[in-house]
């Protein structure tokens, strides 16, 4: 039996459409802060919680459309969602250690503070 999503339930459609609208607003709020904010330090804090939340709305309308579609439990997606939020913070803090280290060699003037130091 083939199904398509013109024979999707609209109460369906219409928790699919929330989740679709809700993770890629998220994915877009990131991608602006992204490109709005000034520094590398400040930049790096946005794509990363949107990356973890917007995935997870658009997996979530995926299951529901897949598991109706198919007729069973489809979550194959949650392994995208897991493999996605435990990656991307890890990647935040090394692409945050490796400027900070680069910056702090290159003595440059707008590196943030360590734990513990004042300004001289």
């Amino acid at each position: 039996m083939t199904y398509s999503a013109a024979d999707t339930p609209v109460w369906l459609a219409l928790f699919i459409a929330f989740f679709i609208l809700v993770g890629a607003g998220l994915a877009l709020i990131g991608a602006i802060g992204f490109a709005k904010l000034p520094t590398f330090y400040e930049r790096i804090h946005a794509p990363t919680l949107s990356t973890s939340w917007g995935t997870g709305g658009i997996m979530t309308a995926s299951i529901l459309f897949f598991s109706v579609a198919g007729g069973r439990l489809i979550v194959h997606e949650v392994l995208i969602g897991v493999f996605i939020t435990v990656t991307t913070p890890v990647t935040l803090m090394l692409l945050a250690r490796a400027a900070l280290y680069r910056d702090r060699f290159e003595k440059n003037p707008d590196v943030p503070l360590r734990s513990g130091q004042v300004e001289p």
